[in-house]
């Protein structure tokens, strides 16, 4: 697969990581796919660093531990008040050598001043250098991760000669109005492979199933809410 100039490479590891489709997480019962999916890779590097002007694009993702879960007893409050016990199946120490990049968001052309390259680049490394701008949850907020640079594909992996591994229609991520220039929103599915520990996502408009959900207004951005990554870096650098 090329690589890209703004390519980010980072480590993900969790104790837990509990990994859905958001449509089918209103039941009691909650049981994680055996891979991270596009749209939590997708909100982990928006945790790292994310202005509206870009898309963070997920290239793929190097599964490093071998695939094991945990049934846990919960206890999550009701929209009708107290609380009962639901199972929980969550994916257990999880580590994963993820492969990113960004775009401009074509659909905000009143951002595009803020389209600078090597401003937006710099200012995402040195996030992860530390850790994220915000919290990292490997799908639900419970899971809580860290994240740090690596190499992406150096290291031994579990699955580095494992062959193929197929998991089955599976979520992929949300088509959200901003980012499609449609007044809607849309779920995406797809069916991936891993190959001796890699997975290859495909980019969201190559999916083959997008499913409509509901309509959907994207949020307006102007002066009054939103930083220019040059006021961002001037911050940054105020902060060192």
């Amino acid at each position: 697969m090329s690589r890209q100039r703004n390519d980010l490479e980072f480590l993900l590891t969790a104790r837990y990581a509990l990994f859905t489709d958001p449509l089918t997480r209103g039941g009691g019962e909650k049981l994680s796919y055996h891979i991270p999916t596009y749209e939590a890779l997708k909100g982990i590097c928006k945790s790292i660093y994310w202005k509206p002007t870009l898309i963070w694009v997920i290239d793929e993702v190097r599964v490093l531990n071998r695939i094991q879960t945990q049934t846990k007893g919960v206890k999550p409050l009701k929209f009708s008040g107290g609380n009962d016990l639901s199972i929980y199946t969550y994916l257990a120490d999880v580590a994963y050598q993820v492969r990113a990049h960004f775009e401009w968001n074509m659909h905000r052309p009143e951002l595009a001043r803020d389209r600078i390259e090597g401003k937006h680049f710099n200012i995402a490394r040195r996030m992860l250098e530390r850790g994220g701008r915000q919290d990292i949850f490997l799908g639900t907020r419970e899971c809580q991760g860290y994240v740090e640079p690596c190499d992406f594909g150096h290291g031994e992996g579990f699955y580095d000669n494992a062959g193929e591994l197929a998991f089955g229609h599976m979520f992929h991520g949300f088509d959200y109005a901003d980012e499609i220039g449609k007044n809607s929103l849309h779920r995406r599915l797809w069916s991936p492979t891993m190959k001796n520990g890699y997975i290859h996502f495909p980019r969201p408009e190559d999916c083959p199933v997008h499913e409509f959900i509901r309509g959907m207004q994207a949020k307006t951005f102007d002066d009054t809410n939103l930083l220019d990554v040059e006021q961002e870096e001037a911050l940054l650098e105020a902060q060192l």
